[in-house]
């Protein structure tokens, strides 16, 4: 008779219970951190979320997307234009910054997706550039030009004004535990194992029937739908967009993310946005200095661990 059930748990038993528990300790930070240590949290979480969307183009569908930022920034200016210019409720401009970013996503990559390697990654700094250079000249007179946009406010829920940082980061935190959740439920779906099947051998899932172009636009579309979310938060937090936080600079920092924290892993991608945003502000007079200890660190990794820090295992995270 087996003994199977008396055994203790095991390593990814153990591993799959991290996540969880750190999330949940992180919902007390608010309680014994200061206001600075809030918005770093806060700002941790959107960015997590624009990278983990970033590691579905890269890690899970295998495209070299090196414009992600444009719907970062797409998720951003939706929420700035409908709240302040057209006082549409805050809440209610997610759902269209998700909307609109996918929409994007799907329509930009629909002609594309068929280019390999670096003639794809060629084409999508382009759109970064050209969405820069849109939102700089004031598109149709709603961009706010290189100021941007400000005065754009938090949310209200049931009466209670989200107007403080640690109500963002409530806020933040929760819309991550959501990301995560549909992460999750991505790697056990016909659709996530679609979109590994055609990283890891194209002809052979074409040969099966998969349509390798419709599924690569679905790729890009969820991954738009989620960094459109991450912007509409990101607008939220600091009040003000601008057109100097989604330029290619930024885009290349969510690629290398993925490629530093381990491509397909959602613990890895976490782990590689704590070393991007979180560890600079504990050396807050080298933070300025944090591209360059990135850049050093991703070289180093990629030479010893390929793989990433955190690499998926077989068979999903």
């Amino acid at each position: 008779m087996s003994n199977t059930a008396s055994q203790p748990p095991g390593p990814n038993k153990l591993r799959r219970a991290i996540g969880p528990l750190l999330w949940v300790l992180g919902l007390a930070l608010p309680m014994v951190s200061s206001p600075a240590w809030i918005t770093v949290g806060g700002i941790f979480a959107i960015y997590a979320i624009v990278a983990l969307s970033q590691d579905i183009v890269l890690g899970r569908a295998g495209m070299y997307d090196m414009g992600h930022a444009v719907y970062f920034g797409v998720g951003a200016y939706i929420t700035a234009i409908l709240a302040p210019t057209f006082n549409w409720p805050i809440l209610a401009t997610i759902p269209v910054a998700i909307l609109v970013a996918a929409l994007l996503g799907a329509v930009l990559s629909a002609p594309i997706v068929k280019l390999r390697g670096d003639y794809l990654l060629v084409v999508t700094i382009g759109f970064n550039a050209i969405f820069v250079l849109a939102m700089k000249n004031n598109l149709f007179g709603l961009t706010g030009g290189p100021d941007g946009i400000f005065g754009i406010g938090g949310p209200s829920i049931f009466g209670h004004a989200f107007d403080s940082q640690s109500d963002l980061f409530y806020l933040n935190w929760v819309a991550l535990a959501l990301v995560l959740w549909m992460m999750r439920n991505l790697d056990r779906s016909a659709l996530g194992r679609t979109f590994r099947y055609l990283k890891y051998d194209e002809l052979a899932a074409t040969t099966l029937g998969v349509n390798a172009h419709r599924y690569k636009v679905a790729a890009f579309a969820l991954a738009a739908g989620v960094a459109g979310l991450a912007g509409s938060l990101f607008a939220m937090q600091l009040s003000a967009v601008s057109p100097g936080s989604f330029q290619f600079a930024d885009s290349v920092t969510l690629f290398a993310i993925v490629l530093v924290g381990g491509q397909a892993s959602v613990p890895g991608v976490l782990l590689g946005t704590a070393m991007m945003f979180v560890v600079p502000q504990i050396f807050t007079d080298l933070a300025q200095y944090r591209y360059l200890a990135f850049g050093f660190a991703m070289i180093v990794i990629m030479v010893l661990r390929p793989q990433g820090i955190w690499p998926a295992r077989r068979g999903g995270q």
